[in-house]
């Protein structure tokens, strides 16, 4: 396997982790109050996936997460808090991230302006 098919692998690997952790955390949401019995089966694996501490087959919640870099502590603890907040307060904490997430975008976009600005000769 060259460089380039190892790097695609790798990639291929990451963004499949990271469909199946989206997938768990948007059933988990989905189907909080399911009454269904279809319905409730998919909240119930997505749950029993991320308490899971089995780490035997490869897309395991332990392995999703070390493959993502992630901590599993703290990813359990966000996706049972987003599901169980009810769907106003998670939104009003998604908007928060987002909104502190462009707080540092525009801050270091300004920083590096202030910057060059200041570099740049006065004629």
């Amino acid at each position: 396997m060259n460089a380039a098919d190892n790097y695609y692998f790798e990639t291929s690997q990451k963004e499949l982790a990271a469909g199946i952790l989206e997938q768990a955390t948007l059933d988990l949401r989905r189907f909080h109050g399911a009454t269904s019995g279809v319905e409730r089966e998919f909240y119930l694996d997505a749950y029993r996936w991320v308490i899971s501490d089995d780490c035997s087959w490869p897309y395991s919640f332990l392995n999703v997460c070390q493959l993502l870099d992630l901590i599993p502590e703290t990813v359990r603890e966000e996706v049972l808090v987003d599901m169980s907040v009810g769907a106003l307060r998670y939104w009003i904490r998604r908007c928060g991230r987002a909104a502190a997430r462009l707080k540092i975008l525009f801050s270091s976009i300004f920083t590096t302006e202030r910057a060059a600005n200041a570099a740049e000769p006065v004629t």
